[in-house]
């Protein structure tokens, strides 16, 4: 059985509607020179900040950079494209003190170089100026994909 509803709305004409008050903003007892005089310090005090120095460890840091430029030394031996484009390293960290953190993973577990790549990406990444000692992280999750290549390395290889 199907059940009726009715609603009941009550209309009621109107003829005018009272316009909302309007907001008004009043500086008080500040002349125009007053309000002009602190806006000029606080572009002063904007313009004089000095940007912080880039830190060796971060990207665009000296030390951060020649680790990338390291990692692009290294070639998959199976695919002619370097590992950081490749998509392969998943993150690299610096610290203060020279301790890097290579996050990385391989095409698949079952890789010919599992053994062999994180190895070498310690050796050489280690071997960076300003590198003390080196952890090179291999994980699975997320799983490589070629959607994390470079254009560079699609390219490379007829992919785009």
């Amino acid at each position: 059985m199907s059940e009726e509803r009715k609603i009941m709305v009550k209309m009621e004409e109107v003829t005018s509607v009272d316009s909302p008050p309007k907001a008004r903003v009043t500086d008080a007892d500040e002349s125009a020179g007053d309000k002009l005089e602190r806006k000029r310090d606080y572009l002063e005090g904007f313009l004089s900040q000095k940007p912080e120095g880039e830190k060796a460890g971060e990207p665009g840091g000296s030390t951060y950079d020649a680790i990338i430029d390291v990692l692009k030394e290294i070639f998959d031996p199976e695919i002619p494209v370097n590992i950081y484009d490749l998509g392969l390293i998943y993150g690299v960290e610096v610290t203060d003190e020279g301790h890097a953190v290579v996050t990385m993973t391989l095409t698949t577990p079952h890789c010919p170089v599992a053994e062999s790549m994180p190895a070498e990406v310690e050796l050489r990444v280690g071997a960076v100026p300003g590198v003390g000692t080196v952890d090179v992280n291999l994980v699975w999750d997320p799983p490589w994909d070629p959607q994390l290549m470079s254009d560079e390395a699609k390219l490379e290889l007829g992919m785009l």
